[in-house]
């Protein structure tokens, strides 16, 4: 078990130092269901987390709220793979990259590992301005952690994944800009969204 521990970390630490050369070495070999297992247990384990946050912060923890942290988030993160997937098999449309799904849902899973740390983060969001900090951060990390998936993992050509990525950034900018925040806030953090209404 801290064997697999160990090598989740390193796989991370890897991934985070030095993407191109993690992203190069993925390849289509038919393991898609280790994709999916890593995607439902960054799954779990954000959920985990956020509950655990609630409950350290005094919290009523019920069933509704367990069976989401064990079953609904973990299977969101399975869905949430599989639509990014298919986002990123049209941006490697775009970008005269690879035309293979098992490589994009590798791509896409190997990169899961921010997916609690973005729930939890959300979750410590309190007011308006920590919503704006997390969500930014978020938001930017992920729009780069696609920039390399698009440019090592799916071979597309670097001016053109820069234009798709540029667009995807303008659409995300345009959505801070505008009321629209408000609902993208309100995926991540009602209440502390609520405080930028007052």
């Amino acid at each position: 078990m801290m064997k697999k521990i160990k090598k989740g970390f390193k796989h991370i630490k890897d991934l985070i130092i030095n993407p191109k050369r993690y992203f190069t070495k993925i390849v289509a070999d038919g393991n898609m269901e280790e994709a999916m297992l890593k995607a439902f247990i960054y799954g779990l384990l954000g959920g985990c987390l956020v509950l655990l946050m609630r409950l350290l912060g005094g919290a009523t923890i019920t069933i509704g709220s367990i069976f989401t942290a064990l079953i609904i988030v973990p299977v969101l993160a399975v869905t949430l793979l599989f639509v990014l997937g298919g986002l990123m098999m049209l941006v490697s449309e775009i970008t005269g990259g690879e035309r293979d799904w098992e490589i994009a849902i590798k791509g896409l899973a190997s990169v899961f590992f921010v997916y609690p740390a973005i729930l939890v983060l959300n979750a410590l969001a309190f007011n308006c301005t920590s919503v704006w900090i997390v969500s930014l951060i978020g938001d930017a990390y992920v729009l780069f952690l696609f920039y390399n998936i698009a440019l090592y993992c799916m071979r597309g050509k670097r001016s053109n994944v820069i234009i798709v990525i540029s667009i995807l950034a303008l659409f995300l900018i345009t959505i801070y800009a505008t009321d629209y925040r408000i609902g993208w806030f309100m995926l991540k953090n009602t209440s502390a969204t609520l405080a930028c209404l007052l």
